[in-house]
């Protein structure tokens, strides 16, 4: 964890936070590279959630939740983790991490008893500070989407089954943050939520939780590193039916990456109001106070059903934590030297191919490889990265460790007899002549192939 911390800020990926003034714990900031490589995370599973299917629809809502929207989805009432205190040294600590009955900061056995904290962080609407308006910063982007669930079939007409997906920040007040960005206040996630007829969703969640680890190893993370985790039925939140969880050996251990749960009725019937007709399956909360009924008519009966939902729900920051960690390694070459390489599958590297000039100066070689970064940038592949330094081996070793496939040299031979340039492999170090007209097919080639 040490070294993926080091290499991150070292090389542009993840800062803390209002680092120049000591940071902000559990809060970090993506830098350059970073924000590509989070960026291409998230349209390789808008595509696969949303673009490559007929059933799924997006969906971008707002991050202010009204205050009964989490009333009646429980949060209000059940979203809090057991907190002690140190009386030795102050510190606050999650009961249930703690390994014994001792303060992991002074060793002091001296502990309150464990009482519940809320994880919800609270903001003021409007100019009166005097409490009676507010909304809270949402702790998840789930209950958007069930809010919206009227909404999007009266403006898309799906059938079930069908989903709505979504990525967005959200916020939980953690009283201890830590393992790096696996743990933080404020975070993105990646949800859907996939509704089925009741009686349906057990076969549907057998399917998702396949799906997700075929996508995971589609983002090169090996699977000898992923395990199923079933969480018992006394441990299950109180919306679910039952939870998969796919669990990913991080530096510090193995933890939680993407939860699939089945969520039954419970949210669609929480916020639904006439719930008397609804012949809930869950023990929803009942509602006076919602304007819609979140259901679907039979036609055949004229009798509403509320779908029952399957969710995988991945965090967006643990996913790129374990990209990383995936790809990391340090290699020792035939000399005897070491490098460093970040082995990105092609499509989520930050920089897809690197030009370099072998001469910065020389008017023809920049003119020339500066066209070349112009046309492969119009590819549409991501981000190509024009770089005149000078000095071609630090260069190369530079991209492998931000894990840039391929490095284009445009040199004397260039410009000078054949149209030809340099295309050196980040895995393989290899390197191979590429006529100049074929190089944006070869790019484009090396980089779609290698999203499969």
């Amino acid at each position: 964890m040490d070294e993926l911390v080091s290499l991150a800020k070292r090389r542009g990926f993840i800062f803390q936070s209002s680092d120049i003034y000591g940071g902000l714990q559990g809060v970090y900031d993506y830098g350059p590279l970073g924000v590509e490589l989070k960026n291409n995370l998230k349209a390789a599973w808008w595509r696969a959630m949303v673009y490559e299917r007929d059933d799924v629809e997006g969906l971008d809502a707002a991050i202010l939740t009204n205050p009964l929207t989490l009333k009646y989805s429980g949060h209000e009432a059940t979203f809090t983790d057991p907190m002690v205190d140190c009386r030795n040294c102050k510190s606050r600590w999650r009961a249930d991490h703690l390994e014994g009955s001792a303060c992991p900061g002074c060793g002091s056995e001296d502990l309150t008893e464990p009482r519940p904290f809320n994880l919800m962080f609270k903001t003021q609407l409007g100019p009166v500070d005097d409490g009676s308006s507010f909304a809270y910063l949402r702790p998840e982007t789930a209950q958007a989407i069930f809010t919206n669930f009227k909404n999007v079939m009266d403006a898309t007409s799906p059938k079930l089954p069908f989903g709505i997906a979504q990525i967005g920040k959200a916020f939980r007040n953690e009283i201890t943050p830590r393992n790096f960005i696996f743990r933080v206040r404020e975070f993105e996630q990646m949800e859907l939520e996939f509704f089925v007829r009741p009686g349906e969703d057990e076969q549907w969640h057998d399917t998702w939780v396949a799906e997700r680890l075929k996508w995971w190893g589609q983002q090169g993370v090996n699977e000898n590193n992923l395990e199923l985790y079933h969480v018992p039925a006394d441990e299950l939140a109180h919306y679910s039916k039952a939870t998969v969880d796919v669990m990913y050996r991080f530096p510090h251990g193995l933890e939680e990456l993407e939860g699939i749960a089945n969520r039954t009725d419970f949210d669609l019937g929480s916020h639904s109001k006439n719930q008397d007709d609804l012949n809930l399956h869950a023990a929803a909360t009942p509602n006076k106070e919602s304007n819609s009924r979140l259901a679907v008519q039979n036609l055949e009966t004229k009798s509403w059903e509320v779908p029952f939902v399957i969710e995988p729900s991945a965090g967006v920051d643990r996913g790129v934590l374990a990209v990383m960690n995936e790809a990391y390694r340090v290699e020792t070459l035939e000399n005897g030297s070491e490098r460093t390489v970040m082995a990105f599958k092609p499509h989520l590297a930050p920089i897809k191919v690197a030009i370099l000039p072998l001469k910065r100066n020389h008017d023809g070689i920049v003119t020339k490889a500066k066209g070349l970064k112009r046309e492969l940038q119009a590819l549409g592949l991501g981000r190509i990265l024009y770089e005149d330094t000078g000095n071609i081996g630090k260069g190369y070793r530079r991209h492998d460790e931000v894990g840039t496939p391929m490095c284009v040299t445009v040199d004397f031979q260039t410009i000078e007899e054949d149209d030809t340039v340099t295309v050196r492999d980040r895995d393989t170090m290899s390197q191979e002549r590429i006529a100049c007209a074929d190089l944006a097919a070869y790019v484009r080639n090396r980089i779609s192939e290698a999203e499969v």
